[in-house]
């Protein structure tokens, strides 16, 4: 018998034992299915698993003044160049940059030249002009004189008086002054330079009142009243506080904004034109809330709101305004007076849910979600 004979009869062999083990083996018991047992209801048909707990505050709304906020920056009320009105030599200059001036102050002197001379001429002019209207009165009482030489002898008593007030004038335009209480920003002649009618002398601001400019939507301009109180501060942190003393009645073609003008008090000079301010114009007053930032939410609708807990311990949502925003918390409006607020654990519950409120001032120190 050949090698792969014996060979194939040995594995068809093993092959038939293994195969055949399987009719002694005992029969496994029968196997019984347990169900897992459905948890209880009440008999209501609600879970008696106990409720998710939140943390709740009770909240009273407050009076508190709508408000809009503004960004703006300080203006100067006035800025001019005061400018020569008669030509000549600059003789005196007693001005400096950055002095604090008076109105009537001198900024720039002309020279005089011959001008005191002229006053002298119409002076005397005048005077002649007089003694003739005089001696021309008294012929007339005697009638000795028409009313045609009578008119013309009146006509050059007013004529000299003319001429004497233009050349008291032309004096008196050598003393280049200042036109109001301001502050000399920039200085144009100096002495020596020859001024010619039209030439700047001296750029004068007028810093007090102060003059706080800023821009308005169509939406809050509506709600605007002049009068009204403003509060704001500088980036460098001084408060400042005016009133609404113009609200623009033609919008920015670009932005569509109207502009508006707060006059704040400026006597110490201390506040400088070209500051950025942010202001907040106080409006009427009306029941506001103060949560934290973190607890405003929005809905599916994307409306922005709170959670509460009704009398029914229930969650409900309601949308809210913001009126201030603040380091210490938002106030808002659209609130009842009383409330619960969810102040710990919203994120967690659902509206409409059955909750166990836990209030903040409780022994518990952390929510409880279950």
């Amino acid at each position: 018998m050949s090698k792969n004979v014996i060979s194939a009869s040995l594995v068809a062999g093993l092959l038939a034992l293994w195969l055949g083990s399987g009719l002694f083996t005992e029969a496994p018991e029968s196997v019984d299915v347990v169900l897992a047992a459905a948890p209880e209801r009440s008999p209501q048909g609600f879970s008696d698993e106990p409720l998710s707990r939140v943390r709740v505050a009770n909240a009273t709304a407050e009076l508190r003044n709508r408000s809009i906020v503004l960004r703006g920056r300080t203006d100067a009320k006035r800025v001019i160049d005061v400018t020569a009105e008669v030509a000549g030599q600059v003789v005196a200059q007693p001005a400096e940059r950055g002095m604090q001036v008076a109105k009537g102050d001198l900024l720039c002197e002309i020279a005089i030249d011959d001008r005191e001379i002229a006053v002298d001429e119409a002076r005397a002019g005048l005077e002649k002009a007089r003694i003739e209207h005089e001696g021309s009165m008294q012929l007339a009482d005697q009638g000795l004189l028409s009313e045609v030489a009578i008119a013309a002898s009146a006509s050059r008593q007013e004529t000299a008086k003319a001429h004497l007030r233009r050349q008291e004038l032309n004096l008196a335009r050598t003393r280049i002054t200042a036109p109001f209480d301001g502050v000399i920003e920039e200085l144009h002649l100096y002495v020596g330079d020859y001024a010619m009618p039209g030439a700047a002398c001296a750029t004068l601001i007028d810093l007090d009142p102060m003059l706080v400019t800023a821009q308005v939507t169509e939406e809050e301009v509506e709600g605007l009243q002049l009068g009204s109180v403003v509060l704001g501060s500088t980036r460098v942190g001084r408060d400042i506080e005016g009133v609404l003393s113009f609200v623009g009645k033609q919008s920015d073609p670009v932005t569509r904004t109207y502009a508006v003008e707060i006059t704040v008090d400026n006597s110490d000079y201390q506040l400088r034109s070209g500051l950025t301010v942010s202001l907040r114009v106080l409006l009427d007053e009306v029941a506001a809330h103060r949560v934290p930032p973190s607890l405003l939410t929005l809905n599916d609708n994307g409306e922005m709101g709170v959670r509460l807990v009704d009398v029914g311990d229930r969650v409900i949502f309601r949308t809210v305004s913001i009126i201030e925003d603040g380091p210490d918390g938002v106030w808002i409006t659209g609130l009842p007076p009383q409330i619960r607020l969810i102040t710990v654990g919203q994120e967690y519950v659902s509206v409409g849910a059955r909750v166990e409120p836990v209030l903040v001032d409780d022994t518990i120190s952390q929510v409880v979600i279950r």
